[in-house]
């Protein structure tokens, strides 16, 4: 018997250990090689994205909001629930001697095909977006370069706005920010309706976002808020201080909407906050602004940053105290973990600035926000 029919016979005996994941893992890949090798194509991807997966995700989303609770949360968990029970019960057997070397092979094949069909199916449902139009390919909107006197301009308007609608949102006795979250999500399908008006690319269903029963766990990942591409629902932590719980809504409801990259999340989460013009929504908005802004002044003008933070009413003091307390907290080897992994997974879709990329939303609300600065103070 010769050496290839040999091997033959041993991948057919392999093959029929666990023939689902074989054909699962092969389908994967391929889908996978595909997209990596056609991400580039910017009419393909264009075309995916625009004319089948967004028209998708919108009946995906109408079908959750049938749900109170998250999909979302509840397919994770038994996804996580069945990974770990069955490799619970291979170890078991394998220990037992049972098979010891087919039940370790079929586990690490199921294993593998189940990671490679979820990657597959999230290239497919939102690897697309990437590739396609930007939210500022769509809207018209330029991101061009900004000089410090620019950015210290629309900081102190947006610390001006922050202060303003700080005086009208509830407070607790400690003087930090205390609004129901539950009403906050009960509105949230009302957010984007003037925005899209102005910006007809962030069209979407009226869909409200959706709390995560184990925020604490999101928090522990150091995660706010996640669009989950399977179910097309946007899904926020609901732990953390609440000062940015309604520009969070607004920032997982844009990936909603097809807003992909985290830098146009952020501009358009504050932009339609801002035009919808509840107090609650703006305090949140100016204040995301603001945390983006102060920071890109701070290295580009650490005086002028000083002078600007020095202006911040105390019921906005307290509300920064309180965020770096709560995450104080968390800053923890998983964390660090989980941010490595997302930044791994920002760069493998062309957020080349990976963590970083945050903070390019700066630029996008400089440019679009200094003339209503201007007017605000009156120099214009």
């Amino acid at each position: 018997m010769s050496i290839e029919t040999e091997k033959r016979r041993g991948f057919a005996a392999l093959y029929k250990l666990c023939p689902a994941a074989h054909i699962v893992a092969l389908i994967s890949a391929l889908i996978i090689a595909l997209y990596l090798l056609l991400r580039e194509n910017y009419t393909l991807m264009q075309t995916i994205s625009q004319k089948v997966i967004r028209p998708l995700h919108r009946l995906m989303a109408v079908f959750a909001a049938n749900f109170e609770f998250s999909l979302a949360e509840l397919l994770i968990g038994i996804f996580a629930a069945c990974i770990a029970g069955y490799i619970l019960v291979t170890l078991v057997l394998l220990i037992m001697r049972q098979g010891r070397l087919q039940r370790l092979y079929t586990l690490v094949m199921r294993l593998l095909s189940a990671g490679l069909a979820v990657y597959a199916l999230f290239c497919l449902l939102w690897g697309t977006y990437y590739y396609g139009d930007s939210f500022l390919d769509a809207s018209g909107l330029e991101r061009g370069e900004v000089s410090a006197e620019q950015l210290e301009t629309v900081t102190v308007y947006f610390a001006d706005l922050l202060n303003q609608y700080g005086r009208e949102v509830e407070r607790g006795e400690n003087g930090q920010y205390a609004a129901d979250r539950a009403a906050l999500l009960a509105r949230s399908d009302e957010v984007f309706k003037a925005a899209e008006e102005e910006f007809p690319c962030l069209e979407g269903p009226d869909i409200r976002a959706k709390g995560v029963h184990f925020s604490r766990v999101m928090s522990y990942l150091d995660f706010t808020g996640f669009f989950f591409p399977f179910t097309a629902e946007a899904n926020v932590n609901t732990d953390f201080p609440g000062a940015l719980f309604a520009s969070t809504i607004a920032h997982e409801l844009s990936h909603q909407r097809g807003v992909a990259r985290e830098q146009e999340a952020n501009f358009t989460a504050v932009l339609a906050c801002l035009e919808y013009g509840d107090a609650d929504y703006c305090y949140s908005a100016c204040l995301l602004a603001y945390t983006h802004l102060g920071n890109a002044l701070y290295s580009a003008d650490p005086g002028a940053w000083q002078e600007v933070y020095r202006g911040l009413s105390d019921g906005v003091l307290a509300d920064l105290a309180a965020s770096r307390e709560y995450w104080a907290q968390f800053e923890t080897p998983v964390q660090s973990v989980s941010n490595t992994v997302y930044e791994g997974f920002l760069q493998s879709y062309a957020q080349k600035l990976g963590m970083r990329s945050y903070g390019a939303c700066v630029d996008l609300l400089v440019n679009y926000y200094y003339d209503t600065a201007l007017a605000h103070f009156g120099l214009a």
